[in-house]
């Protein structure tokens, strides 16, 4: 196997425990940032196909990433438990 893909993998892997710590960390921001989660997942995707197009692997992981924690986010921001009300 390709050693970058494994490492890869493990990048994106590491986008799940990133995206909590963010969460948790800015929990009084997540309700303010909802609309701007979507934006950046959508964009994020669609820079994604783009530089896959392209062929540019580094980005498409960076991507990638940044979707992942924006998705984190965004479900924890529908979470009452989890947020906090001012």
């Amino acid at each position: 196997m390709n050693i970058n893909l494994i490492l890869n993998a493990i990048v994106l892997i590491l986008a799940i425990p990133v995206g909590f710590l963010i969460a948790y960390l800015c929990r009084d921001e997540l309700i303010q940032g909802r609309k701007w989660f979507q934006s950046i997942i959508v964009l994020c995707f669609l820079g994604a196909i783009c530089f896959f197009i392209i062929g540019n692997q580094v980005v498409v992981f960076s991507f990638a990433f940044l979707a992942i924690v924006a998705f984190i986010s965004m479900l924890k921001s529908n979470d009452k438990k989890w947020i906090k009300l001012k």
